[in-house]
């Protein structure tokens, strides 16, 4: 673990141990139980296209029984990882930290670092398979023997499963900075763990150790199986996110673990444990089939009209309702349909929806481009990019911070034009590096709402035209990541206790409104959530 996290590890537990008394004599709560679900990819119209379709689906079940908030955003950067966190925390990247699962940390110090003596700090911030001890292994290097099969018996404690060797260093300890240090601001699990209240939660990476809080004890059961690896076992070519049925078998896993949870017991079932006031997963194959050209024989992504799903996500919506009513089926079959709200949302959308509007761009020349201007004005400088991450929007961290640098890469990137291809892989030229606007230096801290010169904040943000997706070849046909709309609107219904009837609200919201939901849900103060005294976030009107 991270130098001090064992400090903060006994800290929560004497936490927890003095805040169960006070448990005891709280008022009853509206709800004994939240199950958060996150349908990753999924779009607003999406659910509301496969309501009408289906009236009498578990999907159309739960908005049917909930408050549904159709036009809730998610923050920006438009990534897993900032989605999930703010879910959990009520934060943006101002006050959370975390801007891409993928980043850059001026203050820290490269991986492996082991003389932090004078060492040059600057480093890439790796928390995705690449910080697992074995990124190809689907249990991410604990050794199970029967994988896949044997999934379910995946360590509950996900920081385990990382490799310290991967991780930025702390220059003021020389340690690794494991992913719960990284965040800035507490949980919701570290809140319900203060309370006396069990908390369990699954998710893609190890590197979901974030989710923890900076205690690192914020969950007690963290199933982590790695979506990044060989798939179906180690050795094969492709991981399961390549194909679209593997997804669904990966996602299956963490059903199971949540309807073992349901039932009381661990997410091996193996144990019990009694039902978690707080857990939940994300799904990950409505994504997959958003992406992927086509799996299985069928095409993937939206018709030509960009609202009707072709037959690859119309196959992946249909299995994600089945599996949410194993899980509905599951809670009433323990009798707890009347103690559970269910929070329906997504870390993020996908973009474009349309196929037409589609421009694949390789963003590596760009960024050479970019370095070889600066290098051909500047002889004997180091390159300007320190580190980028484009996904539909172009997220990046420079050498030379100074304003000078920032507006030449601004301004080169602008000026670049090129050529990239469309839904057919045909040429399809583009211009100003696929860009709509670009905020750089301080235009880019006041963007994200921090000091200029904070360490984390991106030193450039570059918002993508629609329908530019940043990858080479032909292997995708949207992404997220960025700020366009499609990526950021996402559904987000409160089912359950305490609403039990349905209702639309149409004012804007955002999903860092989650956290302090679920808080009060439990009868717990939203307000101790740290990020929600930085922003204010409100709750949800619910009940």
């Amino acid at each position: 673990m991270a130098g001090g996290a064992g400090v903060a590890g006994l800290i929560a537990v004497l936490t927890v141990g003095s805040a169960a008394s006070a448990h005891r004599h709280r008022p009853p709560a509206p709800a004994q139980h939240v199950l958060l679900l996150s349908v990753d990819g999924l779009h607003q119209s999406d659910l509301d296209y496969y309501v009408h379709q289906h009236p009498t689906s578990a999907l159309a079940e739960l908005t049917g029984s909930g408050v549904e908030f159709t036009r809730a955003q998610t923050p920006v950067p438009s990534d897993s990882f900032p989605g999930m966190v703010a879910q959990v925390t009520g934060g943006n990247p101002s006050s959370t930290g975390v801007y891409y699962d993928d980043s850059f940390n001026h203050a820290l110090l490269p991986a492996g670092t082991t003389n932090c003596v004078g060492a040059k700090p600057g480093a890439e911030v790796t928390y995705f398979e690449q910080a697992d001890k074995n990124q190809h292994s689907l249990d991410a290097g604990q050794g199970l023997a029967g994988l896949p099969n044997s999934i379910l018996s995946l360590t509950g404690n996900g920081a385990s499963l990382l490799d310290p060797a991967q991780l930025p260093v702390n220059p003021a300890t020389c340690k690794p900075v494991y992913p719960h240090s990284y965040l800035k601001v507490n949980t919701i699990f570290e809140v319900a763990r203060g309370a006396g209240l069990r908390t369990a939660c699954s998710d893609k990476h190890p590197a979901s150790d974030v989710l923890n809080g900076p205690s690192g004890a914020g969950i007690q059961d963290l199933f982590t199986p790695e979506i990044n690896s060989d798939a179906p076992t180690t050795g094969s070519s492709k991981d399961w996110t390549q194909d679209n049925l593997l997804t669904q078998q990966y996602d299956s896993y963490k059903v199971q673990a949540v309807i073992n949870e349901i039932k009381g017991l661990d997410h091996s079932g193996t144990a019990a444990v009694g039902t978690p006031a707080i857990f939940g997963m994300n799904f990950q194959t409505i994504s997959t089939a958003q992406k992927l050209p086509t799996s299985n024989g069928l095409a993937g992504g939206y018709l030509a009209d960009g609202v009707t799903p072709g037959p690859l996500l119309t196959r992946a919506l249909d299995y994600v309702d089945a599996r949410v009513g194993d899980m509905v089926a599951a809670i009433k079959a323990q009798h707890l349909e009347n103690s559970t709200a269910i929070i329906l949302s997504a870390k993020h959308g996908q973009s474009p929806q349309t196929p037409s509007a589609l421009t694949r761009i390789p963003d590596g020349p760009i960024v050479d481009a970019l370095n070889a201007a600066w290098s051909a004005n500047h002889p004997g400088a180091a390159p300007l990019v320190a580190f980028s991450i484009d996904d539909d929007g172009v997220v990046m961290w420079l050498n030379d911070r100074s304003r000078r640098a920032t507006r030449f890469a601004r301004e080169f990137l602008l000026s670049h034009s090129g050529t990239g291809n469309d839904i057919d892989g045909n040429p399809k030229p583009y211009t100003s590096s696929g860009l709509a606007k670009v905020f750089a230096g301080r235009a880019a801290a006041r963007y994200f709402g921090v000091a200029p010169g904070d360490p984390r904040v991106p030193d450039l943000f570059g918002i993508s035209q629609y329908g530019v997706v940043y990858t080479g070849g032909h292997g995708k046909i949207a992404e997220h990541g960025g700020a366009n709309p499609q990526d950021r609107n996402v559904p987000l219904v409160v089912s359950g206790v305490p609403v039990g009837r349905h209702q639309v609200e149409g004012d804007p919201v955002e999903t860092t409104q989650i956290a302090p939901t679920i808080l009060k849900l439990l009868g717990l103060d939203p307000g101790a959530l740290q990020a929600v005294q930085i922003e204010h976030t409100k709750t949800l009107p619910v009940g």
